[in-house]
């Protein structure tokens, strides 16, 4: 079973999409466990502070690093340990499938303007980023990773053959349109060679539609 551990000042935010679709649907099957960690519980003052002022000064705040390396040692996790960053690399499919495959790892997530370097430098094993945007706070972003990952493991999908046709699987690219019942719509018809049976030659346009 896979071990996932989410560590952040807002936990909460996990609990309603963890508990929905494939995510619950793979913790149901027992293929995967979400530990989700309260960073603020590793702080040591009556406010449960998490940052201060950036040395050097400027504007925002700082995320401490004392309390990141506390939790991370409290509950014992193990590489890999993922800080979610906009200076990180590229998250892809090739990471989803690599994490799918592991014991356990860890997901950390910033707010405020950024995390102590030492952070990324000293405890995360790896720093991931979804693209060249930011966001208010890694948690999206480490949601996102979840999902990515959990629909991977058996029996979180009642259709793994879905799975094998999704764009980026097992290094294909993107994956031909999609069309459904009905026929036409709005004078807008599926593409006749789809409602033509021969599978042989919907083969052939999907590999041709799509660019993998």
């Amino acid at each position: 079973m896979l071990l996932v551990r989410i560590v952040s000042i807002f936990p909460g935010f996990f609990e309603g999409p963890l508990s929905l679709s494939i995510p619950a649907r793979a913790r149901a099957a027992g293929a995967v466990d979400y530990q989700l960690v309260d960073l603020r519980d590793y702080t040591h003052d009556r406010h449960r502070t998490v940052d201060d002022a950036p040395y050097g000064g400027g504007p925002g705040m700082v995320m401490k690093p004392g309390p990141f390396f506390e939790a991370v040692e409290a509950i014992g996790a193990k590489p890999p340990i993922i800080l979610l960053s906009p200076r990180g690399r590229r998250f892809a499919h090739d990471d989803a499938v690599r994490l799918a495959a592991a014991d356990e790892f860890t997901l950390l997530c910033g707010h405020y303007k950024d995390v102590d370097q030492r952070v990324a430098d000293h405890l995360a094993t790896e720093e991931l980023s979804l693209g060249d945007f930011v966001l208010s706070g890694g948690e999206p972003a480490a949601l996102a990773v979840v999902d990515a990952v959990v629909r991977l493991l058996p029996g979180a999908m009642s259709d793994m053959d879905s799975a094998r046709g999704d764009s980026f699987f097992d290094g294909r690219g993107l994956s031909a349109p999609s069309y459904t019942r009905p026929p036409e719509y709005r004078g807008h018809r599926v593409p006749d060679v789809l409602l033509s049976g021969n599978h042989a030659e919907i083969e052939a346009w999907r590999r041709n539609e799509g660019n993998g």
